[in-house]
């Protein structure tokens, strides 16, 4: 990045927004941190102001009513303090519980609510990426803004308790008889001091936040040693990858990059290493001696004019206690504002991020709820490209869906199969053309009924470390007889009977050290029995075999029109084998529809690419 620091009025803006983002959704997590920081900040003050009225009646008068009156008066306000403080701490830490969480929580609302078109490209996981990795690395981002608010807000009122306990000091006068003292009494000695504290007091935050700045300014750098700590440095630990990093030694390869990472960026003779020895190093150093010479001139201020006459002993008390918050309240004003400064440079990530645009039309007409299911889909003319392509993946694709038939989607890598199902779900919308449910464009239907009249088992689909009932139904509150019924159907019911808590077992053990570990196959039925579960007119399966052994996976075709039912199926496969059953097939290639027909036409046609791949994979198939 640019040496050249941030704009404060862009500072301002970007850390205003951040802190209004965090209000909109946790209102009193934000009030609680505000309220306790005001509260912290002022009532030091109190015990500061009784102290010194005890220690003048100790060094003056030593009226025994009136320091049992004052001692008394200290102690009540102190145990009041105490009690609110401490309610104020529960309001604050009961709202405050999971903080890490809350900011994830605004991430995963934004990327729930993006159309999955931007949720689908790259910048949006290197900017997610980029997000979290200033988070972790030292609570960069969101993650310091009320952090900064908070200490903006404790300065300002330490400052104004500070100064009102703090202007007597440069009121009080000398008494004539000091002699060479009553010079303290000219107008001008109070101006120099105060200008002198004023200078040592901003000089501190300010070498402070030059240290911290060369933080921002190494974003970029500091940014990709984290991404290859992160993707190296856990490699052989995340259980997809471990086998692999052992068979090949692939360790080797991690411990070079984590080697260089550490030589570059974080180690003895990286980066910032550089930076701490020298500008960063001599900053932070400079910084705390100028604080140090501050108390000492404060010390000796405070002191010349008790020695002169001007005021007593707790007086003395209470201006030096005051004076050093006015300090601290000040340096720490400057400090918080350098500070959100530096930061602000790790909010324009967030913020990119957040102003993603949802681009697609949602909608109005409500999706009528046929009984009868006879829901039809056409595409006309469809055409796409994704964003930041200039190649078609589809190219003039016109198709009808017949209601409750078989349709099969065959074609190799590529060939425009999944975008052909995305499409169909709305999860893209076309470039050209149009794709029209019962005869209207299906971006005017309400988005979220449209995607409801769908069931999909997409290849790459998850499930969650929930009950399995819960992963059936996508809910947890759930019919349980509906529950076993779908897995039945979709052949899990021998593994059914063997789970301890029938549908309420856990599947992983993320949450529950009971539950069980599937495998490929047994997930891959429970997706297909959440597909039945969902019970739309439209159910898609893609590739809904893969990760099946042959017995299960004919078992699977055999029940297949049980499965299906009255619903209009979908069916995309490799395994040509496995299209047999189904009414239609329709070959992709190149982003387009080639071949339309049923099997037999298909395999008929010896210059047809279905006939091609038939029988290229018929070396497989059992005679």
């Amino acid at each position: 990045m640019s040496k050249k620091s941030m704009s404060w009025s862009e500072m301002i803006k970007l850390n205003n927004r951040a802190f209004y983002l965090y209000f909109r959704h946790y209102p009193q997590m934000v009030l609680s941190r505000m309220v306790c920081v005001m509260w912290d900040a002022l009532t030091p003050y109190v015990g500061i102001y009784f102290s010194a009225l005890v220690i003048d009646e100790l060094a003056g008068g030593k009226d025994a009513g009136r320091l049992r009156f004052l001692v008394m008066l200290t102690l009540v306000s102190g145990a009041v303090i105490a009690l609110l403080s401490a309610l104020f701490n529960k309001w604050k830490e009961t709202h405050n519980a999971g903080l890490w969480w809350k900011v994830n929580a605004l991430l995963f609302e934004k990327l729930l609510a993006m159309d999955y078109v931007s949720r689908d490209e790259a910048r949006t996981a290197e900017l997610l990426f980029i997000i979290r990795q200033n988070q972790g690395g030292s609570g960069w981002g969101l993650h310091r803004v009320l952090g900064g608010y908070e200490e903006v807000c404790s300065s300002v009122f330490t400052l104004v308790g500070g100064i009102a306990l703090t202007v007597s000091l440069f009121v009080s006068r000398v008494p004539e008889r000091a002699g060479v003292y009553t010079i303290l009494n000219h107008p001008l000695s109070a101006v120099l001091m105060i200008a002198v504290m004023l200078t040592i007091t901003y000089i501190a935050p300010v070498l402070s936040n030059k240290a911290n700045s060369y933080w921002a300014f190494s974003v970029q750098s500091l940014n990709l040693a984290n991404r290859l700590y992160a993707f190296f440095g856990a490699l052989g630990y995340h259980r997809e990858t471990a086998a692999d990093v052992r068979m090949y030694r692939q360790d080797k390869i991690c411990e070079r990059s984590n080697r260089e990472n550490r030589e570059n960026t974080f180690g003895s003779k990286g980066l910032m290493a550089k930076y701490g020895r020298g500008p960063m190093g001599l900053c932070n150093a400079v910084s705390s001696a100028v604080s140090v010479i501050f108390t000492g001139m404060v010390y000796a201020f405070v002191c010349l004019k008790a020695w002169a006459g001007a005021f007593g002993l707790g007086a003395v008390a209470q201006y030096i206690a005051s004076i050093t918050k006015v300090s601290v309240g000040m340096s720490g004003l400057i400090s918080a504002l350098g500070d959100m400064r530096n930061n602000a440079a790790f909010l324009v990530p967030v913020f990119e991020f957040f102003d993603i645009p949802n681009t697609m039309y949602q909608g109005s007409l409500t999706v009528e709820k046929r009984r009868d299911r006879k829901y039809e889909v056409e595409f006309r003319n469809v055409s796409f490209k994704y964003p930041g392509s200039e190649n078609y993946a589809l190219r003039n694709v016109s198709i009808k869906f017949e209601i409750g038939r078989r349709l099969a989607v065959v074609g190799m890598n590529g060939s425009g199969k999944t975008t052909f199902i995305k499409l169909l779900c709305r999860l893209y919308d076309p470039t050209e053309g149009e794709i029209l449910l019962n005869g209207i464009d299906i971006r005017k239907y309400n988005y979220a009924e449209y995607m409801m009249i769908f069931s999909v088992v997409f290849q790459d689909f998850q499930l969650f470390a929930l009950k399995l009932g819960e992963n059936v139904a996508s809910g947890t509150s759930y019919d349980r007889g509906r529950v076993r019924d779908s897995l039945e159907k979709a052949g899990f019911a021998e593994r059914l009977l063997e789970l301890p808590d029938g549908v309420e077992t856990y599947l992983y053990k993320d949450y529950d050290k009971s539950g069980v570990n599937i495998s490929g196959g047994e997930a891959q039925k429970i997706a297909i029995a959440r597909a039945l579960y969902k019970d739309a007119p439209f159910i898609i399966l893609d590739e809904p075999t893969a990760a099946l052994d042959p017995v299960a996976e004919a078992d699977i075709y055999a029940k297949f029109n049980e499965i299906a039912g009255d619903k209009t199926a979908i069916y995309i496969s490799h395994r040509l084998s496995s299209c047999k059953f189904c009414d239609m097939i329709v070959v992709f290639h190149e982003g387009a529809i080639i071949q339309q027909g049923t099997h037999d036409s298909l395999v008929a046609d010896e210059n047809g690419k279905y006939h091609e791949l038939w029988h290229a994979q018929a070396q497989y198939y059992t005679e």
